[in-house]
């Protein structure tokens, strides 16, 4: 089955305006998906900012970015940058997860999420950290 890797870029409140720009400048599509549009709202005053987003284009551009949440540290020197490995097989992306697990710190265990089939983040032994999920459709 088919994975890919993708730059998961890190903001504070400025995924969105980041997306924008990084569409305006490769084309593509952008998707963004708040934390209201998930049904994950922490903090009422981060309803509408983005809790996955995507530009996507045919010249095989690609970038992610969320809004990390107040209640989660964010230093933009420190955690700008997350690899973000995406599939459409649960067991190939579980067997990927155990071996990067090795040494690793979780962050989040890899599970079903409200959002996916499965989702998981860990930081590995060399500080590197990672995003697997079994990508779903989005219906927006």
């Amino acid at each position: 089955m088919p994975i890919t890797t993708t730059t998961h870029l890190n903001f504070r409140g400025e995924a969105r305006a980041a997306l924008d720009f990084y569409h305006s400048v490769f084309g593509g599509d952008v998707v963004a998906v708040t934390y209201k549009d998930a049904g994950n709202t922490q903090n009422p005053d981060e309803a509408d900012q983005v809790m996955w987003g995507q530009v996507a284009a045919d010249n095989g551009f690609r970038v992610m970015a969320y809004d990390v949440p107040s209640q989660m540290p964010w230093n933009a020197g420190e955690n700008a940058v997350f690899v973000s490995v995406r599939g459409d097989d649960a067991d190939e992306i579980a067997a990927f997860w155990e071996k990067l697990a090795v040494g690793a710190t979780v962050v989040q265990p890899l599970e079903p999420a409200q959002w996916a089939p499965l989702y998981g983040m860990l930081k590995d032994r060399f500080g590197i950290v990672w995003v697997l999920d079994v990508a779903a459709p989005y219906n927006g």
